[in-house]
């Protein structure tokens, strides 16, 4: 079996996972030789499509996987899907919305909606930011294997900051996540912009992976809560999931 096949059928398995696994487990359920999987997922590793995790003897999917995803999103058609249906949501909440991927350890914009009456955000499409300090960042994080996160983020060096406020270090991220996945959206308070609130909430593919997310950024100063828009936009990313072929949340 040519490489390329067995390199690709490597990184479709991985995908399909919802966490890094042993490489015994890849080659058993590909029917490859363990020799040629560990020889395979070493040459991956070079170049950031997978990432091994030494003290649990696993592999899951490195940035590069998720440079991919962003590549995707770039060639529009998750953006023309999203887009529509974020035009919906400003309409019905008067707020700004805005649709981003993983891109590395950031996240990437591709659409945004902006309410009338609401100032101009830093979200534009194209702007990449810190993807532990924004809403949309955090959602598709906290959907994400906890093994995953700590190969994103090992340690204080990977975390950056714009306004002073928000995580830096690994356990301050966790407490974070945490959160979110109990209320099932997150949040972000002048960790962004000072001023600016927002809410988000994950949209996953059909196999649970965190294909995006949707935001919605409102002014600090105004009496709406996360509470209030947090349905709004989860109903938001049910209808982008239908879109994109999920056919049901997990």
């Amino acid at each position: 079996m040519p490489a390329a096949d067995q390199t690709l059928r490597i990184l479709a398995y991985l995908t399909r996972q919802r966490g890094p696994v042993p490489a015994r487990t890849i080659a058993t359920a590909l029917d490859v030789p363990r020799s040629t999987v560990y020889h395979l997922l070493a040459t991956l590793q070079e170049h950031q499509f997978v990432v091994h995790l030494p003290e649990e003897r696993r592999w899951g999917l490195g940035i590069a996987a998720f440079e991919l995803a962003g590549g995707y999103a770039r060639q529009e058609p998750l953006a023309r899907l999203g887009r529509p249906v974020l035009a919906e949501l400003v309409d019905r909440v008067r707020e700004s919305a805005h649709l981003a991927v993983m891109h590395g350890r950031d996240v990437l914009y591709i659409v945004e909606e902006r309410a009338p009456h609401r100032p101009a955000l830093v979200t534009e499409v194209g702007v990449r930011l810190p993807a532990h300090l924004t809403a949309t960042g955090r959602a598709m994080l906290a959907a994400l294997p906890r093994e995953q996160v700590r190969a994103l983020y090992p340690d204080a060096s990977a975390f950056a900051d714009r306004t002073g406020r928000g995580p830096s270090r690994p356990s301050e991220l966790r407490d974070v996540l945490r959160e979110v996945r109990a209320r099932g959206h997150a949040t972000e308070d002048g960790e962004v912009t000072l001023g600016l609130r927002s809410v988000g909430v994950a949209v996953r593919d059909h196999a649970g992976w965190p294909a995006a997310a949707i935001a919605l950024t409102w002014p600090a100063e105004s009496d709406r809560g996360p509470g209030e828009l947090a349905g709004a936009a989860t109903a938001s990313a049910a209808e982008i999931e239908r879109r994109i072929g999920r056919t049901r949340r997990g």
